[in-house]
Formats: structure tokens, sequence, C-alpha cells
């Protein structure tokens, strides 16, 4: 059973946010200290790193779930609750990212490169952040928001320098034993290599790597044998040798209908026309094996191969190919750009980009889109009236409102923001200016006292001075008055 696995499936979740804190400060003679309640701390995200030491994606055949750490929440006291780790997954230099239709999300080459598939929720902010001059102390706080659930594919194409393709049991595993450390199963049965194998090649001071591509059949194409699974794996060579089995036994075989059928898989696969191409005859060890290679060197140099003669058994041939495979090897990396430091592009937005978008359907009802307004319904507390209307007031000051009387919603009419409907009942109209109200003020600190207002108490003295006529008539002059000391005051 082999134990190389280059396609998985890999089922990714990020961390969620924690959720804020509702609290209010208490301490003697202090009933109302304020709100102290910290905010929730961001949850962890799910990130791919290319690692020299891993060579296979067998780990995640085993264990496809992967998730990040939560974030806390937040307490009492202003704390804010701790960040969740983040989640570093180690994968083999080539892995391919994909979505489940087959949509390139990263190409993972270089040591140490990294790509977030899935980000942590953010923390919901507790109600010590939420207070502002007119709502002093909210008795709400935001919810975490849940991190990113995500389904990819992950696939490895193997970087190597060169790619050995041929039929079945054409001695590739054999040549790349001899002319590398590598060590492959080798057997004289179709299909003997059922996965690829690598080998590091040194030439002088060249060091190049080598593929053992497994056997390619007609059709290997279109899913026949197991070439649609390895070709894949060729996609990356910069230099194609093929091998040729001049001493087959097989009927209908001969070298040249060996390479043009290998060349019109290659064809069909695509994207490998450019590569530049060697030709190996192989088992010129075995006397019929010489002489087919004298008949068919003319037809292949005309054609335009570089064709050498070789034998995995006695190593005739292989100092010429390595040397060759080396130099093409050279010429390709010359050519190659220069790698350049990853640069950082600023995309601002659009100044008439309100950040959301109304979309109306057939039956009647409307659906915002943005990621603004729905990360605010995904963060609210739909038990608690007081976040609810912060939630409305924060719709109402980007817009959201005004667009969809714009664009011909009506009360009652159905709204969803995510993954939330409601039935939409406008604070602003048409033609009027919307002012927000205080519509998140804390009902405990609206609570008046019993004692009289400084007005209330100046309007009372007022009275009191101005006596009836009647009473000023019949009271004695010489009497002192009653509100002197009022006066005095």
């Amino acid at each position: 059973m082999t134990t190389f696995v280059d396609r998985v499936v890999l089922h990714m979740q990020a961390g969620d946010g924690g959720h804020g804190c509702v609290s209010i400060h208490r301490e003697k003679f202090k009933p109302f200290g304020g709100p102290d309640g910290g905010d929730g701390g961001h949850g962890g995200s799910v990130s791919l790193v290319v690692d020299p030491q891993v060579t296979t994606l067998l780990d995640f055949h085993f264990r496809p779930h992967m998730k990040a750490e939560n974030g806390k929440g937040g307490a009492g006291s202003n704390r804010d609750g701790a960040k969740g780790h983040d989640l570093l997954i180690k994968v083999p230099n080539g892995t391919v990212v994909q979505t489940l239709d087959g949509t390139v999300l990263a190409d993972l080459v270089g040591v140490g490169t990294t790509f977030e598939a899935a980000r942590g929720g953010r923390g919901g902010r507790g109600n010590a952040s939420l207070a502002n001059a007119r709502r002093k102390a909210p008795g709400f706080a935001e919810l975490g928001e849940p991190g990113d659930r995500l389904d990819v594919v992950l696939e490895l194409k193997s970087v190597a320098d060169v790619g050995l393709v041929g039929f079945p049991s054409a001695g590739k595993s054999s040549l790349i034993s001899v002319i590398s450390a590598a060590k492959p199963k080798i057997a004289d049965y179709p299909f003997t290599t059922l996965v690829p194998n690598l080998g590091v090649v040194r030439v002088d001071n060249h060091t190049f790597t080598v593929a053992d591509v497994p056997g390619l059949i007609p059709g290997a194409a279109t899913g026949k044998g197991l070439g649609l699974e390895f070709l894949r794996h060729v996609e990356r060579c910069a230099v194609l040798v093929h091998v040729v089995d001049t001493a087959t036994l097989e009927p209908g075989r001969d070298p040249l209908a060996d390479i043009d059928t290998i060349e019109a898989e290659l064809a069909e696969y695509g994207g490998l026309a450019d590569r530049p191409r060697l030709v190996a005859l192989n088992k010129v060890d075995v006397p019929d094996g010489q002489d087919l290679a004298d008949i068919v060197r003319p037809d292949l140099e005309a054609r335009g191969f570089q064709v050498f003669d070789v034998s995995a058994a006695t190593r005739e041939g292989l100092k010429e190919l390595t040397y060759a495979m080396a130099e093409l090897v050279d010429q390709a990396r010359r050519a190659a750009p220069p790698a350049e430091p990853t640069r950082v592009v600023i995309r601002p937005k659009a100044v008439d980009d309100a950040g959301f978008t109304i979309e109306a359907a057939a039956d009647g009802s409307f659906t915002v889109r943005g990621v603004r307004p729905e990360r605010w319904v995904r963060q609210t507390n739909f038990d608690n009236d007081e976040a609810v209307g912060f939630l409305a007031d924060r719709l109402a000051r980007l817009g959201v409102e005004e667009k969809l009387a714009r664009a011909g919603a009506s009360p009652g009419d159905l709204v969803r923001i995510g993954e939330r409907e409601f039935d939409w009942q406008p604070t602003l109209y048409a033609g009027v200016d919307f002012v927000p109200g205080n519509r998140g003020t804390d009902v405990r600190l609206e609570e008046k006292s019993s004692r009289p207002a400084a007005a209330e108490r100046l309007a009372a003295r007022k009275a009191r001075r101005q006596r009836p006529e009647d009473e000023l008539a019949s009271a004695p002059h010489d009497l002192p008055d009653d509100d002197e000391d009022d006066d005095e005051e």
C-alpha cells in the first residue's frame, strides 16, 4: 500500500471571535461608576505555509478537519478577551489550493510561502467601547463574529527540473535509481510506479531534481490509467525526457509510435509544448534493443530530438544524458525572470462606493449585500432591544434605509441582510432629513431626582414674595417682612 497522497480535501474552520462584555462598574458610594465591559478577542486564522520537511499530503488524508482557536470573551473591569492562536498548516512545496469547483486560490511554491485560507472572526466590542456622549452606559455589547469556514482541495504538483515520461515498464524508475539516490520500487509488470519519485542529480557544479512520473498510456489525458492523476506533476518541469523501451516484446510497440503517443497525450493535457525534449533509448544492453535504437535514431534526430543510447543496467550513456539534462536546466534557469519581492498593492475605494448594494427580487423582497452591514447583523444580539436599536441607527447612518426607499421598498417589505430577514419599518422617508436619535440611551441614567430643580425653587420663591393685595392691606406695616430671609438668600 502506497503512502504517497497528492490530492486531499481539507475542511478548515477559523476561530470565532469572543463576545463583548456588558458590565457597570460598582463601587461603594458610586452607584453608576460607568461601563467597564471589555472587548472579546479575535478568533485565530488558518494559514498554509510551505515547509521543506513535508513531502506529501498524507497527514491530511487521515486528519482532514482543521480548526483554529476561538477568541475569549471580554470581562468586567475593562478586561479584554485573549486572542485565539492562529493555526499554521505545513504543506509541501508545489501545493495548489483550489475550491471544490476547481477555482485556484493559491499556488504555493517556495519555502516559507504563506497563504491565509480562513480568517478568524472579529471579537465583539464591550459596552465600554460602545459608550459615547449620548449613550453613556450601553446595556448591550456586540457578539463575536463567526470565523470563516472553507472546504478546499489541496493538489501537490512536484517541483522538479526534469521529468521522465514514457510507457509503463520503460525503465524510468531504474534510470532515476542509478543517476540519483532515489530508491523507487522496480519490477517488470505494468504500473509498478504508482507514485511520483523524486531524485537529486549532481553533475559537476550543477544540481537539479528529476521526477519519475508514473507510466502513461493512450487516453491518459482523459482519465485512463494513472496518467490523469500524475500528469500534473509534469507541469513544473523545465525539461522532459522521453524514456523509450527499445527491447519491448509487446506487439505494435516501437520507439517512434511510443513517442508519438506520449506527445499526443502531453499536447491534449496542454501547456507543455514549449518544454525542451530529450530522448533516452533505454535497454540498449539487450542486442535487439541496440539494433532497434540504431534504426530509429536517424528519424528521431530528423525531428529535432537529442537522442542518447542508455542502459540503466550497465550505466552506458548515462553520463552524456545527465550532462545534457544539466545544460538544458541551466538554460531554463537563466531564462527565467528574476524573483521579485512581494509588493504591497493598495486598492483605494471609489469615492461613490457606499460599501453595500441593494438587490430587488421578483417576489418584492430586497437583499442588502455588503461587508459592513452583514458583519453588523452577525454581531447583533437580537434578544436585546437596545442592541437592535443601535443596529438600526448604524444602518440608517450608512444610508441603507435611504437606498431602500430609492429602490422602491415600502413599509412591511421583506429585507434580507446576511442570514437575517426583517419586515422593513423605515425611520427615513423620502424628502425628510434624518437625524439619529438616542435610541440606544440607557434608561437607568434617565431617572430624575425627587429634588426640585433650581429653576423650580426660584419660581417658588418669587411666588411667595408676591402676596395678595388684601393680605397686604390688612397686615401691620411695622411688622418685619417674612420674606426678608428669602431675599437675603
